[in-house]
């Protein structure tokens, strides 16, 4: 198995875990005298056993992340932890930008006008330069995924 096929089957076990959860809390409490669509002593065991399973998933593909060095040089949990970072960075620029703007607001009579404490165009730029960044480090570890057996 490949390790993007392995981050699939992650995140499709993740969602049936979700789903688990959502089907214990319809069934885990009744109206006295009716009985539950489903049991949700099952589905809790059935939920253990995806975590069980999941675990193992996790174990193997975080083991390959750390061992499998993209062309660059760096570990794929290298790139990952960068890409976590650039991406934070790139939150908090737009946060930025889209808080330097405001509409003027009327007080009375007289009209109050906002001034932005921050370079909008530079940050911008910077925000567009990360994006850029965090797109092509997403396309060379999605490459190495495919490319690599998980261990």
């Amino acid at each position: 198995m490949k390790l993007a096929e392995a981050l699939v089957l992650r995140a499709d076990m993740q969602k049936k875990l979700d789903s688990l959860r959502q089907r214990i809390g319809r069934n885990a409490i009744v109206q006295e005298g009716n009985q539950p669509h489903e049991d949700p002593s099952e589905l809790l065991r059935e939920s253990f056993g995806v975590l069980h399973e999941m675990r193992d998933l996790i174990q193997k593909i975080n083991a390959t992340n750390a061992a499998t060095k993209l062309p660059d040089g760096r570990t794929i949990t290298e790139a990952i932890a960068h890409r976590d970072e650039l991406t934070q960075q790139h939150s908090l620029l737009q946060h930025a930008v889209a808080s330097s703007i405001r509409d003027p607001d009327r007080y009375s009579m007289a009209e109050i006008k906002w001034v932005a404490c921050v370079d909008v165009r530079s940050l911008q730029k910077q925000s567009d330069d990360i994006a850029r960044h965090i797109r092509e480090l997403n396309l060379l570890i999605q490459e190495t995924n495919w490319k690599t057996d998980l261990g």
